[in-house]
């Protein structure tokens, strides 16, 4: 069967289901923690597998979840928290799940009932926001703000409030303090790049600072396609992937998937599909499931799991490529 058939991936959506807990949370693997973040990944593989039922039960649990200020604790273990950390990138993404939900199944009556828990999720995050336009990175109960901000992190905001604009928009709901909020955030991550790692050594070592920002839109086409060549080398492996850290001999299928994702969106449908295609490898026979990473130099596949987040991750990329559901662009065009 071809790749390019969603029927390749019948299996990575059926892990996500089978791993989903009956009260809707999806953590990494059976048993295992579970973030926000990555729940809200796996969910959006649901939706992609029109698996529409399951994905409601996903963003019901967040609804179910969610904490007075409007955030999500960083992770859970068995729906009980593991950490009194809060991260604002976790609490902004239910906003991208939801748009893309909304682009699959145009179920505007689901959507109406979650708009509550959307609007104190952007609450917190935009309370997160410092006069400078970056945003903390997190919170933790009994301590002060976090103070650093994070290029990774903030591009996905982006993303997410481009999303929850898009979606309060098809209610006739204001979203001007949502774009102004929008617009100071991509000009400090394009113009005030000190205000990113300000307590922590530089994370560009990570690929995902690299291409996070060409993937939810805070570089034009011209400087996106800029960054891929100047940094292709450093990151990519050429016939196994997107590395997750410069230095570290170790190709990753999730970073892999969504650089794919990113190059969809800047029109580099060649380079997409080459790397995508290049991933298929790491996918073990006996179950059709992807595994995290490879380490090339050891030939091992590290860590030895396959989590849900990897799988929602493969799915969004193929999807993007070869245009599986009305979702497929949820990277591609800006919605609002």
């Amino acid at each position: 069967m071809k790749s390019s058939n969603l029927e390749f991936y019948r299996n990575s959506i059926d892990y996500i289901l089978s791993v989903q807990n009956m009260d809707g949370s999806i953590p990494w693997e059976f048993e295992k923690k579970l973030d926000p973040w990555d729940h809200i990944e796996a969910a959006m593989g649901l939706s992609i597998g029109r698996k529409k039922e399951e994905s409601e039960k996903a963003f019901i649990w967040l609804r179910d979840n969610q904490l007075s200020d409007g955030s999500w604790y960083a992770e859970y273990l068995n729906s009980i928290p593991a950490t009194k950390r809060r991260e604002t990138n976790f609490s902004a993404y239910i906003a991208t799940g939801l748009w893309h939900y909304y682009l699959i199944f145009e179920d505007k009556d689901f959507i109406e009932t979650m708009l509550p828990t959307l609007a104190k999720a952007l609450d917190f995050v935009l309370s997160m926001q410092t006069e400078g336009g970056d945003i903390y990175w997190a919170t933790e109960e009994g301590k002060e703000i976090l103070d650093d901000s994070l290029i990774t992190g903030s591009s996905s905001i982006y993303k997410s409030l481009e999303c929850a604009a898009a979606t309060f928009d098809i209610f006739d709901k204001p979203i001007e303090s949502i774009l102004v909020s929008m617009n100071k955030l991509k000009m400090s991550i394009n113009n005030n790049p000190q205000r990113y790692d300000r307590s922590w050594e530089s994370k560009s070592r990570y690929s995902m600072d690299w291409y996070y920002p060409i993937l939810c839109g805070i570089y034009d086409k011209e400087k996106s396609i800029e960054e891929i060549n100047s940094k292709w080398a450093e990151f990519i492996v050429k016939g196994m992937g997107c590395k997750c850290v410069k230095e570290e001999p170790w190709v990753t299928v999730a970073e892999s998937s969504e650089l794919v994702t990113a190059l969809v969106k800047i029109g580099l449908y060649n380079e997409a599909e080459t790397l995508f295609n290049s991933l298929h490898q790491w996918r073990d026979e006996k179950d059709g499931l992807y595994w995290t990473g490879y380490v090339y130099p050891d030939k091992k596949f590290w860590p030895v799991e396959k989590p849900t987040w990897t799988a929602g991750a493969i799915l969004l990329a193929a999807d993007a490529l070869y245009k599986f559901t009305p979702g497929s662009e949820l990277f591609s065009k800006t919605w609002i």
